[in-house]
């Protein structure tokens, strides 16, 4: 049986063009009831701990977007309850089973490039003026930042590949051009697909952007990484381009990605050179079947199979958590003075627990 809450009329009544079998209701306690077996957390972000909450009160094992909320008192209280509840929790970072960011880290693990010191992202989001700051995105109260919203992808990918969290960060960050943008519409009740135009360029001329605006449209945020390593993640929202470049310097060379996709490739570097030389290997980004190179079916094909059988998965709630941290501190940062802030530890418990896969407390 499939059933899908929305508390929007057109969401429901787009899910029940798409899934015609679902069952469809805009009450919660509805789902909670109905003895699915799994369920997936697609609210908007503020929302996320609402109802995973319930939704792991309920004993329903539990996907929840990503970020796992946009503070870090909500995360921790998601963490928590899956904690106490003994429900299985898994968070959709589906970044770490894209191919690039999969060939990269298996890559690192070979030592290819040695022991991993500094890793940098440069996040180009050529389709921010239409992705994010035409509809609730743009503003705080749902978001926190979008240093957060868009950047906990990257800032996960940074701790997976470097094998540490963030314990330290800070960060500048600007509402330097959209902000400035006059023309302004009400964009309730239309979706993406209504505005979206290639052709609405430059970002200075975009047209129908949100009411309020109050995130930046350009942060970028430093990291020193409890193991040592040094990170930064710059994230712009109207560059022409639009994809994300990691750097990862080791102690026997270091790796670049040239886009991010099929067509794109991983350059390594393990000889010494002068200038640019031409880096040692050149390797091809793979692809699979399905969104985000084949990451978002197998990011799925995980959780169900999690879902059912338990046990350690690729994600972690762990590091969710950490991403939302790391996000949260550094926009306090970028807003405050620029200043460092230390990213709270988590009880030692919960930390064991969840690296551990949920094993403590499952119920099998």
């Amino acid at each position: 049986m499939t059933i899908v809450c929305d508390t929007s009329e057109r969401g429901r009544q787009d899910a029940a063009k798409r899934i015609p079998t679902a069952r469809i209701t805009g009450d919660l306690d509805t789902l909670l009831t109905s003895g699915v077996d799994a369920v997936l957390v697609l609210t908007p972000d503020n929302q996320h701990a609402a109802v995973a909450v319930r939704t792991l009160k309920a004993g329903i094992p539990t996907f929840c977007e990503k970020p796992l909320d946009i503070t870090v008192e909500a995360a921790d209280l998601i963490l928590q309850t899956a904690f106490e509840t003994g429900t299985r929790l898994y968070v959709g970072h589906n970044m770490r089973h894209m191919p690039v960011i999969a060939q990269m880290r298996e890559l690192i693990e070979d030592g290819r490039i040695g022991e991993v010191k500094a890793i940098w992202c440069r996040h180009f989001v050529g389709a921010g003026g239409d992705f994010y700051f035409k509809d609730w995105h743009a503003e705080r109260a749902n978001v926190t930042s979008l240093l957060l919203q868009k950047g906990a992808h990257d800032i996960d990918v940074i701790h997976w590949l470097a094998g540490a969290y963030t314990q330290r960060v800070s960060a500048v960050g600007d509402l330097a051009v959209y902000g400035d943008v006059p023309n302004r519409r009400d964009n309730k009740g239309r979706r993406m697909r209504d505005w979206y135009s290639v052709d609405n360029w430059p970002p200075g001329e975009q047209t129908d952007l949100a009411e309020t605006i109050d995130v930046e449209d350009i942060s970028m945020m430093n990291m020193v990484l409890d193991n040592g390593v040094l990170a930064s993640y710059q994230q712009c929202h109207f560059t022409p381009d639009y994809w994300r470049n990691y750097t990862i310097i080791g102690t026997r060379g270091r790796m670049e990605n040239f886009g991010d996709g099929v067509g794109g490739t991983i350059n390594l570097w393990t000889t010494r050179g002068s200038g640019f030389p031409q880096p040692d290997e050149v390797i091809e980004i793979e692809d699979g079947n399905g969104g985000h190179g084949g990451a978002d079916p197998l990011l799925i094909e995980e959780f169900l199979n999690f879902a059912v059988h338990g046990g350690t998965t690729r994600t972690n709630p762990v590091a969710a958590r950490q991403a939302v941290a790391a996000g949260v501190l550094a926009t306090e940062s970028l807003r405050g003075d620029g200043s460092a802030r230390e990213v709270p530890p988590l009880p030692n418990d919960l930390m064991e627990y969840f690296e551990t896969g949920q094993r403590d407390l499952v119920r099998d």
